[in-house]
């Protein structure tokens, strides 16, 4: 049905140019990016909130509770000594085997958890998406406070177990500081690009921990990297050396540990090229990844 020349399913011009007058837009539409930026900023506190109310709720009928953010990586750790270090004889050629373990399995977690809880923050959350009016990077945001609150506990029993092995703190252990937040930036990228893979794909969240458990391997969490890819061709030894999670461990390895454990007095100055390389990369490709669908997320 038309009335004067415009039909329903057009906008009307005029009422069109009244909402651009008073500053209406479309609701959902995404802002700018300067915008977009400044409203996530307004939203630092519910970040933060959130992140808080939903890391209590995670052990909430657990027995040990919160314990559970350490004792996890913690029985991890103690399942590969036994298996790799003792039946399978990984630990040859490392000074202090369980150091080097634990550091390994405590760094590499923290990337593996704000990837596998990122690539839910958007399909679980969609009542809260179309109930509220917010950026939804807020939510892959809360993911990513939720395992820096989960590694700011490991790091204190992480440093309890170096000290126990005889790595005794000095001026190197100020590298822990640097490299967190480097690998903080990095794990930030990939919890938005996580998030925006599994708003999209419902089998994101299925196939994506075999990926991460193929990545643990290959990124000397278990094992000197030298020793078992000895006989690989060079570049495959370069690009296992060069890949993000295996610069973050060997960084952290290199801050907690001493010389004689570690089996090195330093690390060349493009391990640190490369942990800022990684770091800035993955943060903007994926914020840009992210902010581009926002205006999808929670309409399907």
């Amino acid at each position: 049905m038309a009335q004067d020349g415009i039909t329903r399913d057009r906008p009307d011009p005029e009422a069109a140019h009244l909402a651009a007058e008073h500053g209406l837009s479309v609701s959902g539409a995404r802002p700018g990016l300067v915008e977009y930026l400044r409203r996530l900023w307004q939203h630092r506190y519910f970040i933060g909130e959130f992140a808080r109310a939903r890391s209590s709720a995670k052990y909430t009928r657990a027995r040990l509770g919160g314990l559970w953010f350490v004792l996890t990586p913690l029985l991890n750790a103690a399942v590969y000594y036994l298996i790799f270090g003792l039946l399978l004889g990984t630990s040859r050629g490392v000074a202090d085997f369980v150091s080097f373990l634990v550091t390994g399995v405590f760094v590499f977690t923290f990337t593996r958890n704000t990837m596998t809880s990122g690539v839910k923050s958007i399909s679980g959350e969609r009542g809260l998406i179309r109930a509220l009016h917010f950026p939804r990077a807020v939510l892959p945001l809360t993911q990513v406070t939720i395992q820096l609150r989960q590694i700011a506990i490991s790091m204190v029993v992480l440093i309890v177990i170096v000290v126990a092995r005889g790595n005794y703190p000095d001026w190197g252990w100020l590298l822990v500081v640097p490299v967190l937040a480097l690998q903080l930036m990095f794990n930030t990228g990939l919890a938005m690009w996580a998030a925006r893979l599994g708003s999209k794909s419902t089998d994101a969240a299925q196939w994506l921990p075999f990926v991460l458990r193929a990545w643990m391997y290959g990124s000397g969490v278990l094992y000197l990297v030298e020793d078992r890819a000895a006989d690989a061709p060079p570049w495959v030894l370069h690009l296992l050396d060069m890949q993000p999670a295996a610069v973050y461990i060997d960084l952290m390895r290199f801050a907690l540990m001493n010389t004689e454990n570690f089996g090195t007095e330093y690390l060349p100055d493009h391990v640190w090229l490369l942990a800022l390389g990684w770091a800035l990369l993955s943060l903007f490709a994926g914020f840009v990844y992210f902010y581009r669908a926002e205006e999808e997320y929670g309409r399907d």
